[in-house]
Formats: C-alpha cells, sequence, structure tokens
C-alpha cells in the first residue's frame, strides 16, 4: 500500500513476520573504513516494459569486517518515452526503495513500475545478506547498511538521468517499510542530499521496541506532551520472545545469495556450529541476540547495539521533509516509536506528517487506497516541486474505529503535531472482591511457576483472537488476571493516543512484571478492539506497596453509549518472556482512574465516505434478513411438527426413521431409526460408507435431516436446543488451538460454554486423558493418541447425561485401549449413556452393552451384545487342529445329512478350525451326532464373536435372497442368527464363502 506495497501489504507472510523479528536481535558489527566504491558492475541487463525501462545492476559497496568483497543486487526502473508525464530521455527525481526484512528486492518491483510510470527514476535493491546480495545481516548497521544506501545515492548523483539540485546531489527520495523504514530515516538523517524520507511501520528505537517499557517516569511526572508519548522508565520491559523467535527463523530459512550470500560463500556466517544457527547473520549479532532469547532479559552491550542501530541517535541530522505511517495492528512497532521520531523532529524538518492506519505487522490497512494516495502526493509535493522546500509545519492523520455497517475507517485531520489534546478521568472499579475484603488491598494475581499457562492477548503477526468470551477468557485466565471496570458511558466517547492508569502493586517478589489491556465491555460481552498489550516491569520490595503510572499502547477507540471500558492486568502474556518464578502480586488503581486522551479532528475527505459502501452493505443486510427470516419461518415450522415428546422423557437418546440425502444425490442415511437407555454403552457398527458418522452428526443437531427425528430426553434436537447442554461429543476428530497446553485448551473450552469452572470436573476429565506431565505442554507437541484422549476428555468435562464418542480409540495403542474400557462401563454405570462409534469388533465386544448395526445407510440389525453372540439354538464346534480342510469338509457333509440340523458353516482360520451349527435339537444332541460323524472335538460353546454376527449380516444385507418373500428378508436382518443359505447348492453360495468374500475387501 506504500512505496514498499509487497512488504507491508502481506502482513502476514514471512517477509512482514521477519521484519518484526530483527528488532530482537542485537547487531554489532565493526564496521570502521568500510569504504564504498562507486563504479558499476560490467554486464548491465536491461529489460523494458510497456512504459518502463528496468536495469539490473550489481553495485559494489563496502567489504565485511573480514573484507570479503561485497555487491548488492540492483534494479533501476526508469520512465519510457510512453510514460505518463515524463520525457522520453529524463531528467526525473529519484526514489530509493527499501524492503522489509526478509525480502528481497522482488518485493518492490510492483511499487517500482508504478513510480517509474508517474515520472520517478526508482532505485529498488536488495539489502545486504537477502536475496542475491551479498554480505551478512548487520541489522541496519550505520557502518554497513545504512553505507549501502549511501552509496545507492551515490550512484545516482552519478547518471546523467537524475535531476539534481547540485553537482553529485540528485534530488531523491527513500521509502521503505519496518526494516526498510527505519533505514529510510536512517539514511534521510546521514545524507543531507536525501530530499523526501517515507518511513512506514518503522521503529524508532530497537531496544525499547523488543523490550518495551510502558512504566512511565512518574508518577506525577506532568502533563504528557503528545498523546502518543511514552517517557519510559529507563528499566527494560521484558523481552518480546515470539517476535523474536518469528525473526530468527526467517532469517534462517532465508536463501542463499547469487553473490557470497549462500552458505561457504564470502557473504556467509561462515562454517561451523555458529554458521549453521546463525544463516546469513553476522556472527556477532547472532551471538548477542540467542543469549538475550535464552535469558529473556537484555546485555548491556546488547542494548547499546540496538540503540545504536536504530533512527534515535541520528534524527539531529534530519532535516528533509518526513512522512511517517504507523499501525495500530501492530504488536512490533506500536504507535509510540513514530512518536518519539516525530517529537524529536518537529520543527527541525521543513515538513512533517505523521499517519496512524488500522493495518500494521498484524493485519492490513482498511484505508490502503487512501493511504497509496497520501504517500503518491507527498512525493509529488517534495520531490517534483522544483526548488527549497518552505516550512509548511506540521499533519497528523488518523484512522477512527471503522464503524458499524462499514468496511473502511474513517480518517480525521489534525493541522498539528505532536498534540497534548485534552485528558478525561473516569473511575475504575474492581470487577471481582478485593483480596482480604478491603478496596486498599488489591486484586490478587499469580505469576505460575515457569510463567506457564500464559495469556494469550493476541497472536503476533496473525492478529487477534478475535471478539466474544472465548477471547477474553483466553486472556483473562483465572488466578492470572485482574479486572477493573469504568461506568458505563452516557455518551459516544472518541480516544486517540495512550490512556494512562496509576496502579498500586504489593508483591512477593523482588520485581513484579505485569501486562495491561484494554477492552470494551458492551451488553456483558468483553472485546478487545485493539489487540494490543502493555507490558511493564517494576522494581518492587517483598511485602511493601510500589507505584507505577503506565502508560497503555496508545491506539484510537470510540466507547459506544451503554459501553464501558475494562482494563485487565495479567501476570503473564503469550507473547513475551516472562519471570519464570512463582510470584503473588495485589494490584489496584490508584489516582484518577484511567485517564484518557481526547483528540478533535476534522474528517477528511476519503473513499470510506463513499455512499456506495453504504448501499453495498444495506443489500447485504437486507439480503441476510431475507435469509433469516426463511430460515426462521422454516425452523418455526419444524417446531411445529417435531413437539417434545413426554413418553420419551427418561430416553435419553432416541432416533426416528433419519433421512439424510446430499447434494450430489447420495443418500447416506435411509429410514434409521434406534435407541440408546440409561446405563448402556451403545456400539454404532457399520463398514466405511454405512452412515455412522452422518447419523451422529444429526443426532448432534450438526446438520440437518431431511426427515425424522432426534430426541434428547424427549426434546427435538436443532441447533441451539437446549437439550444438548447434557451431551459431550467427539465427532470426526479432536480440534485445539496448537500454541496452548492440554489443560489451557480444556480450560477455554470450558469457558466458551458460559458455565462455572468448578462444574467442569477438570481432574476426571485429565484423569481419562492420562498425559502425566504432557498436559502442560502444547498441544502442537502431541502425538496423534495424545490429542484424541485429549478430545475424550474434553467430550467429558461436565461429565455430561450422554456421551458420544466417533471413532474413540482411533490412534491409541493397546494399553490405553484397555484402559479406556472400564472408563465408559464406569461412566454408563452411573446411569449415564455412552454412544461408541468403531470399527473395532473385538473392542466393541468387551465395552458396549448393546450394538446397532449400520450397512449402507439402513440399520441391519440391533440388540444387546450377549443376545446376539449367544443364541440356544447355535452350537459353536471347534476341532482338532490337527484336522485337515478336507477332513473338516467331510465332517460337515456329514453333519447337514443328520435330521434336526439347519446349517453347517465352516470357519476355519490359522489354528482353529470351526463350526457354527444351527439346530433343532438339544445341544447334548448335537455332541451325540458330532461324534457319530467322527468329528474330533476339542470343544464346545454357544457363543460365537461380534465379528462373526456383523459379517454374516452385512453379507446377508449385501447379497440379494433367492426368495422374493419380504418377511424372510426382514428376519435375515433382524435376526443374524439365522441360516442364510443360498439354494445352488455351489459353495459360493454359502454365508461362509460369502464372509470370506467381505473378509478379503
Amino acid at each position: 500500500m506504500y512505496a514498499v506495497r509487497r512488504t507491508v501489504a502481506t502482513l502476514g507472510t514471512v517477509v512482514a513476520i521477519a521484519v518484526g523479528g530483527l528488532a530482537a536481535s542485537s547487531s554489532v558489527a565493526m564496521a570502521a573504513g568500510a569504504a564504498t566504491r562507486l563504479n558499476v558492475a560490467p554486464g548491465t541487463v536491461l529489460e523494458e516494459v510497456p512504459g518502463v525501462l528496468e536495469e539490473v545492476l550489481e553495485v559494489p559497496v563496502g567489504a565485511e569486517p573480514d573484507g570479503s568483497p561485497v555487491t548488492v543486487d540492483v534494479t533501476v526502473f526508469r520512465p519510457s518515452g510512453s510514460a505518463a508525464g515524463a520525457g522520453s530521455a529524463g531528467p526525473w527525481p529519484a526514489v530509493v526503495l527499501a524492503h522489509g526484512f526478509g525480502g528481497s528486492k522482488a518485493d518492490l518491483v510492483e511499487r517500482g513500475r508504478d513510480l517509474a510510470s508517474r515520472g520517478y527514476l526508482v532505485i529498488g535493491y536488495s539489502a545486504r545478506g537477502f536475496g542475491r546480495s551479498g554480505g551478512r545481516i548487520h541489522l541496519n548497521d550505520p557502518a554497513y547498511e545504512v553505507a549501502d544506501a549511501r552509496a545507492l545515492v551515490d550512484l545516482l548523483g552519478a547518471r546523467a538521468d537524475v535531476v539534481h539540485d547540485a553537482a553529485g546531489d540528485p534530488r531523491v527520495g527513500v521509502v521503505g517499510a519496518s526494516y526498510g523504514g527505519a533505514l529510510a530515516v536512517m539514511l534521510g538523517a546521514t545524507d543531507p542530499r536525501v530530499d523526501s524520507v517515507v518511513g512506514v511501520v518503522a521503529w524508532n528505537d530497537l531496544a525499547e521496541a523488543f523490550f518495551p517499557q510502558f512504566a512511565v517516569v512518574g508518577p506525577g511526572a506532568g502533563e504528557p506532551t503528545s498523546v502518543a508519548v511514552v517517557d519510559r522508565a529507563p528499566e527494560p520491559g521484558p523481552f518480546k520472545a515470539l517476535w523474536a523467535s518469528r525473526f530468527f527463523g526467517s532469517a534462517l530459512t532465508g536463501g542463499s545469495g547469487a553473490n557470497g550470500g549462500g552458505p561457504g560463500g564470502s557473504g556467509a556466517s561462515g562454517g561451523g556450529p555458529g554458521g549453521a544457527v546463525c544463516g546469513r547473520f553476522d556472527l556477532v549479532v547472532c551471538r548477542l541476540f540467542l543469549a538475550a532469547a535464552e535469558s529473556g532479559r537484555p546485555s548491556p552491550e546488547l542494548l547499546t547495539l540496538l540503540h545504536a542501530h536504530s533512527p534515535r541517535p541520528l534524527l539531529p541530522g534530519l532535516h528533509a521533509p518526513t512522512m511517517l505511517v504507523q499501525g495500530m495492528s501492530d504488536s512490533l512497532f506500536g504507535l509510540e516509536q513514530a512518536d518519539a521520531t516525530a517529537r524529536a523532529i518537529a520543527g527541525q524538518v521543513p515538513r512533517l506528517s505523521v499517519r496512524w492506519i488500522d493495518g500494521g505487522h498484524d493485519g492490513l490497512s482498511s484505508t490502503a487506497e487512501a493511504d497509496e494516495q497520501a504517500l503518491r502526493d507527498w512525493l509529488a509535493a517534495t520531490l517534483v516541486t522544483s526548488g527549497p522546500q518552505s516550512v509548511t509545519g506540521a499533519e497528523f492523520v488518523y484512522a477512527a474505529p471503522i464503524p458499524r455497517r462499514r468496511s473502511v475507517a474513517p480518517l480525521l485531520s489534525s493541522p498539528d503535531y505532536p498534540i497534548a489534546g485534552a485528558w478525561t478521568s473516569v473511575p475504575l472499579s474492581p470487577t471481582a472482591p478485593a483480596a482480604g475484603g478491603g478496596p486498599e488491598t488489591g486484586q490478587r494475581i499469580v505469576n505460575p511457576p515457569g510463567g506457564q499457562p500464559s495469556s494469550v492477548t493476541a497472536i503476533p503477526s496473525f492478529g487477534g483472537l478475535g471478539v466474544g468470551a472465548a477471547a477474553y477468557q483466553l486472556a483473562a485466565l483465572p488466578g492470572q488476571s485482574a479486572a477493573f471496570d469504568t461506568p458505563v458511558f452516557d455518551a459516544r466517547t472518541t480516544v486517540v493516543g495512550s490512556p494512562r492508569v496509576t496502579l498500586t502493586v504489593t508483591s512477593t517478589g523482588d520485581e513484579s512484571v505485569l501486562f495491561l489491556s484494554l477492552w470494551q465491555v458492551t451488553g456483558g460481552q468483553s472485546t478487545l478492539p485493539r489487540r494490543l498489550v502493555a507490558p511493564v516491569r517494576i522494581a518492587t520490595t517483598p511485602g511493601r506497596p510500589s507505584t507505577v503510572e503506565v502508560a497503555l499502547a496508545p491506539a484510537t477507540w470510540t466507547v459506544e453509549a451503554g459501553s464501558s471500558l475494562r482494563l485487565l492486568v495479567t501476570s503473564t502474556d503469550s507473547g513475551y518472556a516472562a519471570p519464570r518464578a512463582a510470584r503473588v502480586d495485589l494490584v489496584a488503581v490508584g489516582g484518577d482512574g484511567l485517564r484518557l486522551p481526547i483528540v478533535t479532528g476534522t474528517v477528511v475527505s476519503a473513499e470510506s465516505d463513499v455512499d456506495t459502501e453504504s448501499i453495498g452493505v444495506a443489500t447485504a443486510i437486507a439480503v441476510l434478513l431475507a435469509v433469516i427470516g426463511v430460515l426462521a419461518w422454516l425452523a418455526r415450522r419444524r417446531r411445529r411438527l417435531l413437539p417434545d415428546r413426554p413418553d420419551l422423557a427418561d430416553v435419553p437418546l432416541v432416533v426416528e426413521h433419519l433421512v439424510k440425502t446430499y447434494a450430489d444425490g447420495h443418500r447416506a442415511v435411509g429410514d434409521v431409526s434406534w435407541r440408546a437407555e440409561r446405563g448402556q454403552v451403545v456400539g454404532l457398527l457399520g463398514p466405511n460408507g454405512a452412515g455412522k458418522t452422518t447419523t451422529l452428526r444429526m443426532a448432534l443437531g450438526l446438520i440437518t435431516p431431511d426427515s425424522g427425528a432426534v430426541y434428547l430426553g424427549g426434546q427435538p434436537v436443532r441447533p441451539g436446543s437446549s437439550a444438548l447442554a447434557g451431551v459431550g461429543a467427539l465427532v470426526e476428530g479432536p480440534g485445539f488451538l496448537p500454541h496452548l497446553t492440554g489443560r489451557e485448551n480444556l480450560r477455554a473450552y470450558w469457558a466458551a460454554t458460559g458455565r462455572p469452572m468448578q462444574e467442569a470436573r477438570f481432574d476426571e476429565a485429565l484423569d481419562v486423558a492420562a498425559l502425566g506431565g504432557a498436559v502442560d505442554r502444547p498441544v502442537r507437541s502431541y502425538s496423534h493418541g495424545m490429542r484424541q484422549r485429549l478430545g475424550i476428555a474434553q467430550a467429558m468435562l461436565g461429565l455430561p447425561d450422554l456421551l458420544v464418542l466417533d471413532e474413540p480409540t482411533n490412534g491409541l495403542d493397546p494399553p490405553q485401549i484397555a484402559a479406556m474400557r472400564p472408563i465408559l462401563a464406569r461412566y454408563a454405570a452411573a446411569g449415564r449413556t455412552v454412544v461408541v462409534s468403531s470399527h473395532l469388533l473385538a473392542e466393541v465386544e468387551q465395552t458396549c452393552s448393546h450394538v446397532v448395526v449400520m450397512h449402507a445407510g439402513r440399520v441391519v440389525t440391533a440388540g444387546p451384545v450377549a443376545d446376539l453372540v449367544d443364541s440356544s439354538d447355535t452350537t459353536v464346534v471347534h476341532l482338532d487342529p490337527a484336522t485337515t480342510p478336507e477332513s473338516v469338509a467331510a465332517v460337515a457333509d456329514r453333519l447337514r445329512q443328520v435330521d434336526g440340523v439347519a446349517t453347517v458353516e465352516v470357519a476355519a482360520d490359522e489354528g482353529d478350525s470351526r463350526l457354527v451349527i444351527t439346530a433343532r435339537m438339544p445341544r447334548p444332541d448335537v455332541v451325540r451326532a458330532l461324534a457319530a460323524v467322527g468329528a474330533d472335538v476339542v470343544g464346545v460353546s454357544s457363543r460365537k464373536h461380534l465379528e462373526e454376527v456383523f459379517l454374516r449380516v452385512i453379507a446377508a444385507a449385501q447379497t440379494p435372497l433367492d426368495t422374493d418373500d419380504e418377511s424372510d428378508r426382514g428376519s435375515t436382518a433382524d435376526d443374524p442368527g439365522s441360516g442364510v443359505e443360498g439354494t445352488t447348492g455351489n459353495t459360493i453360495d454359502s454365508v461362509t464363502e460369502r464372509l470370506r468374500q467381505v473378509r478379503a475387501r
């Protein structure tokens, strides 16, 4: 959206992630005496595109500390004769484009061509250590990366097709974002030839960015000089660890350069363990960074180097017109960074523009088109106009929160910067009783041992967690957070800047680290409009109160009438390396409560005000209301058709005549009926595609049947039905937040239900999971079986009356499966009901009291397991293992001739030959008949394996009977013990052969 559009507009990519990470590493490159040569490498390549001529160069720059030569990969974009407003030969004003960390000049092609087509000569280049440029990454070292940029200005000064203000002085602007944004400001501050600077989402001080401290000097330090100022206390804050790890990882995965940038080249970090870990980083930079990452605290050397690799110490030399663009969706470089830069140069530069957008490293700007046009206007005003720049003062443009029914934030402006604004105070009251019963005592919050679990306020570079109770519960972990609410606002209030609050903290430790965020409460629901957190580190004396003034992360908020603000204070935050030692803090709000900065701005006429936006939104709302109306009518109609069933009030689950056909015409379920009573463990069996999961999804209200009904305790099931509150389910695998631990996932899930925590019965659920110490590890490290066990535990939270588990043993090993059997049996024995869908027939036989067998979307048999596997007219005979298959077949043939014997089936497994005999005679007579026909009997029982019953009924359902008698068909399905035998007399027609075919399939 700016001159490095791809670097900023794709902030969710690796490039943008890496941009933030660079700030965490310390750069300590010693570059004294590094010289820059002005000659251009031979063999330039020219490529012409419509309206633009592109020239590819290799520009030598200063060598590495070890003397290795370095060149940077450059593309020059210049207008051709067809470029609008540009002559065919120039000269043209120039623009240098700088990319973000982890990127290359490829990210700048679109912007380079756009500016060239508008009459600028543009240089886009890959910074030292990136892309095809050589050298190592020194993190914007003034002696390396900044000196490289000055070499490019030298290059422009030697070109005849560039406008010159004096000999060797090209008219040039520099535009960059994040890593490139800081480079742009530093270049403008160190090269007086630069005529215009645009720094987008850049840092002011790298040390303060990665060890942020929002405790300000004071308390009572006086009225802030700017609504966004954060006059930090000297103690560094907690380490921004999550951003740092992402930046470091992206640098390691970067490709090798063509000019020694890769491993083994002159620009590589070198071989050995250090080079392998550090990639293209300078080794000194890398080692200091790793030390900070391991300890969570900066060394004095690291802080010195981070300060030195920042615009802040160079700003006295900046005298070019400067535009600073900073985002409010940015947990890496917040508005306070741009504010510090702007206050330092205000009155020093001839023209200053500060622009707050609602995008940033964590999200896109909704005002991208207006921001883009502002950049074009800035370059035209500062580069195209001839002569020295006149002093025009400062301009401040900021985005307000996006109003309801809009998708673009309104832009407002003020003619001055910095802005002192007006300040108003609102009282804060604790949302929970104070510890010890007195308001002066404060709310008790605990820093857990090891700092885990940690609150989740936002996920850097991926935006926030959304809105609603689930997001708030993940941030406000019980026992680790304190909340303070303002009264309800009587009128709509717009807040612009950094709200302030005074805290009194009494700690058990010698320091306290806290994280503050500002939530909006509307209708009892807490949301986080700006997903930002303000960390503070406070030196304390154990048992004695300490007072500190905190500036919250600056942004803009709109508080509607009837809403209130909530200050949330937590002991941990997932984005930061917080102390690992256990600690208890008592936190109270002092002073005047919450102080809010107010700015009165003028609405800017921009694309956010176009009426077509409202028309489109209104049309969408009308369509949505129409759809809602139709759905409501259908829902009312369905409710009329499905009244409550008092006769089923004592039955946990009843499925009646369910039918479901999908859009492609496939009928997944056809006229399915069954029920599950209290105390039963019901197994839902069937081959793949039988319709088991579809049936369960309809039973849980996840999908709507075409016809039929499901009743829970006599209440019909539909989406949102109150009857579903008593159901726990695991269907089609568990889903968890990978960065949270198992325990945190269970707590977050239960918190989302809105039910009291004491009803969750976490201990019983965790006993089921049997995860041991792994329950406090992030779920992303879990095996499939561990996730499955955690999913079963999640379904059991609250000990629901009906537990539905779809393939619960999937991924479990045999001991875990065996351990699950008594758990489910005891669960049902307590008067509850369990429904299990499974393919493991042996496990169902040992676990379930009842089964329902489905095939091709229908129920083919159902009943108690004991009845299905045990039949009075069936005898299972085990023959001597030494009996040959031929002898077994001969015995079966002779036995079929005996009067009273209905069927004889041969089931021959390895080492176990069995005859399954159905006879109309007592079992002793069957045994005597066996002896008479010469059978070598070693065992007799009346029990069949459930697998045999299952395969028999499935085979019967798959094979059409030779009779058209519908009653015979029904009896086959309903009576798994009935014989089903072909009439042709061929072996292929026997049930046994069909079972073998089913097994083979």
